[in-house]
């Protein structure tokens, strides 16, 4: 068995409170564990010590809750990470009741749903929190009985000892073992012992769900609460002028109309610290309705914004970044983009002589990528519930990254940290919108503004029109190919507004003598964050289409030939800062092979396939097209995945099937298109995403089967899944794609 070890420190690992009228309250601070002394913490690199904390609380009349820290919005980590616990806890899984934990600092170290971390971080925490709270109550159970521990057994949340015939439930032990001191040292399972991690459990609040009791921030309701909307300027790169709410104010329902800035002059940003525009106007009374009615007739002025420079202090380091005045254009961006790539760029890594190579060769394939903006458009609109009295902020968030507003709610509303008090609801979508936080500290502003509780609205238009898109990228990759059709050198060189997507330690990094890769940035007003996948999503859909096309240049099928490249960076690696395994690379790609029928291929349908390596799992799918009417039928796609042991697999599965779902839609028909700083596409009406009858007929998921520690899930599946779509269209209409959304490049003439 696997020795953990509690580390008892000011952030101790465990806490066991006596709750009122009997029982006991474990809390378990994810991580603290690895923390020996307050100075290591210190020390560290914030991003390498993540903390979260759970709780498990046992009442005498038998019930165990375990409550999860992290905020959900679809990934099911509120059944996932309370299996980890269970599994060493073993009380009934039937009747554990899972309730999400509000936001708690003290209490909770880390509360982040977000870059597929969630399973790797709590895995041996959350498995040491469960295993603590069976230690102490089998040893409460020793003492009344006065018999060793070591002859006691503990199934479905009862405590036995087989030679006396004794036996109790945690409820009737809870008390007791309360007031017992936590060990030190407990024993993990083996993963051949595991008993629920590995099984196949349905989402803990899948009934709830379905039943449509209020979980989300737009249902809720408080005593005097006021509904609030923001009118924000019509373009990016303008701002507030003025305004005049005369008529508005006029209408019925309407309590006040008034200005906000949101971060205050000189604000050092965070990381998540991002906002499309600092001053709004905002309309506040009675009823959504009389709200949205309202705006319409406030009459507001805008003028330019100027050429701003923003400090952001994040991840260990402070930067400077411009935000330029102007009305940009999706074509003036392309540019630019263009333009850049004929300019000398950011060394990001070179391997060997690539110049010379290049130089030497018979035939340079050459081929340059792009894809546009993308809009999150989770199912639920941005909301949030702010009350700011002199007593506490509270605030009702439907947020990704709770710990992280900390900074900027104490900074842009003048409140102590120790007075913000948040309930963290289930989010209806996020995929990275609602890890910025910026409409809590609106929402704050504007209750703080009334003196009033309020509920802060986006409407669909409000959100889409708002930035904080995944950025417009551009990469050329390019091969230098000899006389006997070796390829010789791989260069690759891109960039994006306002960031870049250039992996340079990645596949193909390594698997070649003379590699290069260079990166570029243009600044730009419009806002951009976190997109499942965040840059990989881009990079992999490049990187997998220029790989086939380069198998296919040289004669060999497309996946063998990726095969074929993994075991030269396997057996003779080049460079030493790759940051993939080889060998789990090769097995997701054997797998699909395998489940694929590759060999074989359909009658009908034309396939592609793709790989990919992020968030520390690997992912390959092969998806099968057809035709019909001159638009695509995705047939069938076939992944496998490589994250480790899968704690929850029908969990699992579903994951995979919405990555895929999700990808194949971005990459057909995502595009959020700007036209002098205005974004042209406001509504679902206009922002094409995928529909039911377009989603693949069928999905087969396939996981590697072997005894790493969890890692990603949520992002890894979906980069891949761009690539093998292209290259099965290329297969299907004898036309390679080389711009997002693919959709607009095959349906030109």
């Amino acid at each position: 068995m696997e020795k953990s070890t509690n580390n008892q420190s000011r952030r101790s690992f465990l806490k066991v409170t006596s709750l009122t009228g009997g029982g006991m309250m474990i809390g378990f601070s994810w991580l603290a564990n690895l923390l020996p002394n307050e100075a290591l913490a210190t020390a560290a690199n914030a991003n390498d010590w993540v903390e979260l904390t759970g709780f498990i609380k046992i009442t005498p009349d038998n019930q165990v809750k375990i409550f999860n820290p992290n905020p959900e919005f679809g990934t099911n980590v509120m059944t996932s990470l309370p299996m980890m616990v269970n599994e060493e806890l073993q009380a009934d899984w039937s009747k554990v009741i899972v309730e999400m934990g509000d936001y708690d600092t003290p209490r909770f170290k880390s509360q982040f749903t977000g870059g597929s971390r969630g399973m790797a971080q709590g895995w041996k925490p959350l498995r040491t929190a469960g295993a603590t709270a069976r230690m102490m109550l089998m040893q409460a159970a020793a003492n009344e009985w006065n018999v060793p521990v070591a002859e006691l057994t503990v199934a479905n949340g009862v405590v036995s000892h087989k030679a006396s015939n004794r036996s109790a439930n945690f409820g009737a032990l809870a008390t007791a073992a309360s007031k017992l001191t936590a060990p030190t040292n407990v024993e993990l399972k083996k993963n051949s012992a595991f008993s629920l991690i590995g099984t196949p459990q349905k989402n803990k609040v899948g009934k709830d769900i379905v039943a449509g009791h209020s979980l989300f921030t737009m249902d809720y309701k408080h005593e005097g609460m006021l509904i609030a909307m923001a009118i924000h300027p019509p373009a990016f790169g303008m701002t507030l002028k003025s305004f005049d709410a005369t008529e508005a104010l006029k209408m019925p329902g309407i309590k006040s109309v008034f200005d906000i800035q949101v971060y205050k002059d000189g604000y050092k940003r965070a990381g998540f610290d991002t906002r499309a525009f600092n001053k709004l106007v905002v309309v506040v009374g009675n009823s959504t309705w009389e709200v949205m009615n309202a705006r319409k007739k406030v009459n507001v002025q805008w003028i330019p914004t100027e050429t701003t420079k923003e400090i952001v202090a994040a991840w260990g380091g402070q930067r400077e970044e411009i935000v330029p005045a102007g009305l940009e254009s999706t074509d003036e961006h392309m540019k630019q983009m263009y333009a850049m790539q004929q300019k000398p760029a950011k060394l990001l890594r070179k391997d060997g002589d690539p110049e010379t190579a290049f130089s030497k060769a018979a035939k340079v394939i050459e081929r340059t990528y792009s894809a546009p903006f993308l809009s999150h458009n989770p199912m639920e609109p941005i909301s949030c519930f702010a009350h700011i009295t002199d007593e506490k902020a509270y605030f009702v968030a439907p947020i990704q990254i709770p710990e992280m507003m900390k900074q900027n709610i104490v900074s842009n509303l003048g409140i102590p940290g120790d007075k913000i008090e948040m309930k963290l609801t289930r989010m209806g979508g996020g995929f990275g919108r609602r890890a910025y936080g910026h409409y809590i500290v609106e929402a704050g502003l504007i209750s703080q503004k009334i003196k009033a509780p309020v509920k802060l609205i986006y409407t669909r238009e409000d959100d889409m029109t708002n930035g904080i898109y995944r950025p417009t990228y551009m990469v050329t990759y390019k091969a230098a190919i000899d006389a006997t059709n070796n390829v010789t050198a791989i260069a690759i060189k891109g960039g994006g507004i306002p960031e870049g997507a250039v992996h340079e330690n990645r596949f193909p990094a390594g698997a070649f003598e003379n590699y290069i890769a260079e990166g570029w940035e243009i600044p730009s007003n419009i806002t951009i964050g976190a997109f499942r996948a965040p840059g990989s999503n881009f990079i992999a859909s490049a990187e997998q289409s220029f790989l086939d096309e380069l198998a296919e240049t040289i004669g060999k099928d497309p996946l063998d030939y990726r095969l074929e490249l993994l075991r030269k960076a396997k057996a003779n690696p080049v460079g030493k800062r790759n940051d993939y395994d080889a060998d789990r690379y090769i097995a997701v790609l054997e797998l699909v092979k395998e489940k694929s029928n590759w060999a074989a291929r359909p009658k009908n349908a034309k396939r592609g396939v793709a790989a990919y390596f992020c968030h520390s799992s690997y992912a390959a799918h092969v998806v099968d097209v057809t035709m019909k009417d001159g638009q695509p039928v995705i047939d069938k796609v076939v992944s496998a995945i490589d994250c480790g042991v899968i704690v929850n697999p029908e969990g699992a599965v579903n994951m995979v099937e919405g990555a895929v779902v999700d990808g194949i839609g971005n990459a057909l028909y995502g595009g959020m298109r700007i036209e002098k700083g205005v974004p042209m596409q406001k509504n679902l009406n206009q922002y094409r995403i995928i529909r039911h009858k377009e989603a693949p007929k069928k999905i087969e998921v396939h996981f590697v089967q072997n005894n790493f520690d969890p890692t990603g899930l949520g992002e890894p599946p979906f980069p891949p899944v761009f690539g093998a779509l292209a290259n099965a269209l290329y297969k299907a209409t004898g036309k390679r794609l080389y711009n997002q959304p693919y959709l607009n490049e095959l349906n030109k003439s």
